[in-house]
């Protein structure tokens, strides 16, 4: 019987099928295993992210009247209104500050893979990838989702 394991998948990389693995997240990158500049893990993301689409969602029912989400069902419309705050939050504030405010709060920084700070236009598709959502929920071994991967980020603790 074939398993998984056997095939591999190609976002965990070049050492699936050889079964070579890494003792921590980050450390094929060169990263340290915890402190500053270490991977920035699942959880501290999710809270990044459900912050900063909390905002948004705020800052779209001051300007756009569009209901929180959390005392009203969206239409389709008003759903893309925040989708569109969040997208340009991502693009504005990663390609400026390197993180958005969730970010900050938690701890977080969108970096280029090489170290640098992130450049215009990986930020530009990375924010693309974001938004489309189903990018972000595929990662490898590293907790690098599709979406940084093809934009050739990483998000690192501060």
């Amino acid at each position: 019987m074939v398993d998984r394991k056997d095939i591999g998948s190609w976002l965990e990389g070049p050492g699936a099928r050889t079964g070579s693995s890494s003792a921590y997240p980050g450390e094929r990158l060169g990263m340290p295993r915890a402190g500053a500049g270490s991977m920035g893990r699942f959880g501290r993301r999710l809270v990044g992210v459900v912050i900063d689409w909390v905002l948004c969602s705020l800052i779209a029912t001051a300007l756009f009247r569009v209901p929180l989400p959390f005392t009203a069902v969206a239409t389709g419309s008003q759903s893309l209104i925040v989708l569109g705050i969040f997208a340009l939050e991502n693009l504005l504030l990663v390609g400026t500050l390197g993180s958005t405010l969730g970010h900050r709060v938690v701890g977080l920084r969108v970096l280029s893979a090489d170290g640098a700070a992130a450049r215009p236009f990986q930020v530009l598709v990375r924010t693309i990838l974001l938004a489309l959502f189903l990018p972000a929920m595929f990662w490898d071994k590293d907790g690098r989702g599709l979406h940084d991967k093809a934009a050739g980020t990483v998000i690192v603790r501060t």
